[in-house]
């Protein structure tokens, strides 16, 4: 169909998607509980929303769309306590993280909706190997070209947000030496990786999508697995790298880092975006992606290696005057904390460590999103 116009939306106003784990209380491992819990939820008001995903061993929620950090916090922590509630009804624990660390992709199970079946029968194997879990941010945007402007001058900031995010080190039952393992398994789409580079919507809405319409390959912008995409059904931009933190705690702080980030990108302060930024771009992703906050890119501009955590932890003070305005500043402070310490894919090893099995693993992970005293980190 063709590509809908650009809904105008509130500039900066934010919404967070988060892809959970449902898992078996009894050995740990997933568990196709979705429909059962869907029903349940069903019954009853829910803050915000929930959806089945691509198996039945996961869900979605979706939070309201909001102004400010605190909330976007009090809303995702309201619908934590509600799946807990839920999940203690049907004897199942709800997490986060990017991967369950032993879950076989063979004994998953489609959930029965049109589009997953039509998914399952065109990717195959791939499909099932989707039971990955992320977090995906909108940002509101006033039109469709400062849509594409923030789609393509977010580029350089996409290492910090799957640095901060990471929480998939484990992969079929072993350490995949990458703190997110979990976009690997995004990357094997064929529609994946970044935008194509256009800075106006009439240019990507006749220049680009027009034409991959008429190849048959697409049919909505639904078919783009992008790092970002443009929703204009929505009037937003859509950040897609994230793993699913441990907590919603961590999910609100990286929404109110991508809110403080565009509102400073808009003010057109820094060398407008090109294409040949992206000529470091998939050296910055792997770095991230492997060695998280320890990892090393290489500045787009001026190409001189950098950090990944000193980039993250000097953006994050530069950005304070514009979380300030927005009312954001203790979700930066939160992310300021985990940069300078570490992140959710280090916990994940310590506790292997610690419990010395990756089902240990997995109920530490339960508690973290429950929110429970004793397994904080801090």
């Amino acid at each position: 169909m063709p590509l809908e116009p650009f809904t105008q939306s509130t500039p900066l106003t934010f919404g967070v998607e988060l892809e959970l784990q449902l898992v078996s209380l009894s050995d740990f491992d997933l568990t196709a509980a979705s429909p059962d819990l869907l029903y349940l939820l069903s019954r009853k008001p829910f803050p915000g929303n929930v959806t089945p995903e691509i198996t039945e061993s996961m869900i979605e929620i979706n939070s309201s769309v909001h102004s400010s950090y605190a909330p976007l916090l009090a809303e995702l922590q309201d619908i934590r306590d509600t799946l807990v509630t839920a999940g203690d009804t049907l004897n199942i624990g709800i997490a986060g993280g990017g991967t369950h660390p032993f879950q076989q992709w063979s004994e998953q199970k489609i959930f029965p909706k049109p589009r997953f079946e039509h998914l399952s029968s065109l990717y195959g194997y791939l499909a099932k190997q989707f039971t990955v879990f992320g977090q995906h941010v909108h940002i509101g945007c006033g039109n469709g070209d400062n849509a594409m402007y923030l789609l393509h001058a977010l580029n350089r900031y996409i290492p910090h947000f799957i640095a901060l995010s990471a929480s998939s080190p484990f992969v079929q039952g072993h350490d995949s030496h990458f703190d997110s393992a979990r976009l690997n398994s995004v990357f094997a789409f064929p529609m994946s990786g970044r935008a194509p580079f256009t800075l106006g919507w009439q240019d990507f809405e006749t220049a680009y999508y027009a034409k991959m319409e008429r190849t048959g390959i697409v049919k909505s912008m639904k078919d783009f697995y992008w790092d970002l995409r443009p929703k204009p059904e929505y009037g937003t931009i859509e950040l897609r790298v994230c793993d699913t933190p441990l907590t919603v705690e961590r999910a609100a702080a990286l929404a109110a880092y991508l809110q403080a980030l565009c509102s400073y990108l808009l003010q057109r302060l820094e060398a407008p975006p090109v294409e040949d930024d992206y000529l470091v771009y998939n050296y910055n992703r792997f770095q991230a992606c492997r060695f998280g906050l320890e990892g090393t890119i290489s500045h787009p501009k001026s190409y001189e290696n950098v950090s990944i955590r000193e980039d993250i932890l000097a953006t994050l003070r530069k950005m304070e005057s514009y979380a300030e305005e927005l009312g954001s500043i203790e979700g930066l402070r939160h992310l300021e904390a985990a940069a300078a310490g570490g992140s959710d894919a280090a916990l994940l090893r310590q506790q292997y460590e610690r419990q010395g099995s990756v089902e240990g693993m997995v109920h530490a992970a339960i508690n973290w999103f429950r929110g429970e005293r004793r397994f904080r980190r801090r």
